[in-house]
């Protein structure tokens, strides 16, 4: 409390107990990028089906994953400065009724042009979800938990990826893939539907807004905080910005670390989708099955999974900068023995096996470059900064679909041996950031200084 009346809404969260209430609303974020995981990636799934129906190559689904990509590029970066601006709940929960609607109609697709339409429109969504997200999940919780609570939350990407992969295996024998498609997008409009009547915006979010105070007395009485009828607010942890802009993150104190975020986040995406746009197509191609190609897909994720929370955990204790740089030595490496082999069904249980160690920590150093970017952003323009970086980082994603096909039509050497390549360049950014989470020391946790 600070004078009679005013509420420091920063310090009250930072060093309060991180409640049941606090971990429940997280979890509800993180299930809209369970979502989004799962809709970003059924067409890496579905592609071989496609491919089989329409009688076409797959070349000819290069534009289709390309034009997603833009989609989610651009759409990371304004769904960010939405968020920003308007809140984090709006633009989160909009940009899953967006994705969500337009994925049912991608099941209606009746050739590559349409899908083409409507994979760039869906990305609007996929891609503005995601710095909602973690904008949102950071801001629920203390300061010390930042880098779980939001690895929690974009560690459902690869999740959602896996769930993918899953379900293809599941549903593309028996209803083809526009019964995948149709599967995905209702769902998020089911779970979009919940979450507007049981999510909350954030609390800092709400203390820069003094017409918003009601609704932020509400939320932190629900938190177990007593606040009193006449309480004011204010986020003295946070630095005040100018205004919601994308050049607040050029300013002197952001400079360093924005452009080495968005390095980072751009050679991350282009190997992760390099992976997930082109794994089941590459193991399609060698002789596995189509359920074993989407199981492919699926293995590439779920290691990422327990690989990016098992890294939130030591992130928290060794700080970020050890902790992420091994994890990308290790993704090259994994890269490089897969380069190595042969990639071929009498071998299967060893390609799924390092596909799994190589997919889980490629995603895992991709997952906490969010909780990293959410540390370095003050709250004014955190879902900004992510978004920016993010979108900086889909440039690579967009390049994803070329380079991958290319890389594919030398065969599985050169496809894996460009993943090594592209993990070694993103190895670099995280060891400038000047801004880097500090990791903790036994005993009470400090306060976070202002930023």
């Amino acid at each position: 409390m600070i004078g009679n009346h005013t509420v420091d809404v920063g310090a009250l969260l930072d060093e309060a107990h991180w409640s049941t209430y606090q971990k429940l609303l997280v979890v509800a974020t993180a299930t809209t990028i369970i979502l989004d995981g799962l809709d970003n990636q059924l067409l890496g799934a579905a592609v071989p089906s496609m491919m089989r129906e329409w009688g076409l190559l797959r070349p000819a689904f290069v534009p289709v994953q390309t034009a997603g990509m833009v989609g989610m590029m651009i759409g990371g970066a304004i769904g960010g400065v939405i968020g920003d601006r308007v809140g984090r709940r709006p633009a989160l929960l909009g940009s899953v009724v967006a994705f969500g609607a337009l994925t049912v109609l991608v099941s209606m697709s009746t050739g590559v042009l349409a899908l083409t339409a409507l994979r760039f429109l869906a990305g609007f969504g996929l891609g503005g979800a995601m710095p909602n997200a973690a904008a949102l999940s950071s801001e629920y919780v203390p300061i010390r938990k930042r880098p779980f609570a939001v690895t929690l939350t974009i560690v459902c990407i690869p999740l959602g990826g896996s769930l993918a992969g899953f379900v293809g295996g599941l549903l593309l024998p028996r209803f083809g893939w526009r019964g995948l498609f149709m599967v995905g997008g209702v769902l998020p409009l089911m779970i979009a539907a919940v979450l507007l009547k049981v999510l909350p915006e954030s609390p800092r979010f709400l203390a820069q807004r003094p017409e918003r105070w009601p609704q932020l007395r509400a939320l932190l009485r629900r938190l177990g905080h007593a606040v009193p009828d006449a309480a004011q607010f204010a986020d003295l942890t946070e630095k005040q910005v100018a205004r919601v802009s994308a050049s607040e993150l050029l300013r002197p104190d952001l400079r360093a670390d924005t452009i080495a975020l968005c390095g980072s986040f751009f050679f991350c995406l282009l190997t992760v989708y390099i992976g997930t746009t082109w794994v089941p197509t590459m193991l399609s191609g060698a002789g596995f099955d189509v359920a074993t190609a989407s199981y492919g897909l699926t293995a590439f994720n779920l290691g990422g999974v327990v690989g990016a929370i098992l890294g939130a955990v030591l992130i928290m204790r060794l700080g970020s900068r050890l902790t992420m740089l091994a994890m990308a030595a290790g993704a090259i490496a994994g890269a490089v023995v897969l380069a190595s082999i042969a990639i071929r069904p009498q071998s299967g249980f060893l390609v799924l096996a390092m596909l799994a160690w190589t997919g889980g920590l490629i995603n895992a150093v991709q997952t906490t470059m969010y909780a990293l970017a959410a540390h370095v952003y003050p709250t004014a323009v955190r879902a900004t900064g992510v978004g920016t970086a993010v979108a900086f980082g889909r440039v690579g994603g967009v390049l994803s679909p070329s380079v991958g096909s290319w890389a594919l039509e030398a065969g599985s050497s050169r496809y894996f041996g460009l993943m090594a390549a592209t993990m070694t360049v993103a190895f670099g950014p995280p060891a400038r950031l000047r801004r880097p989470f500090p990791g903790t020391a036994p005993g009470p946790q400090p306060r976070a200084a202002a930023r």
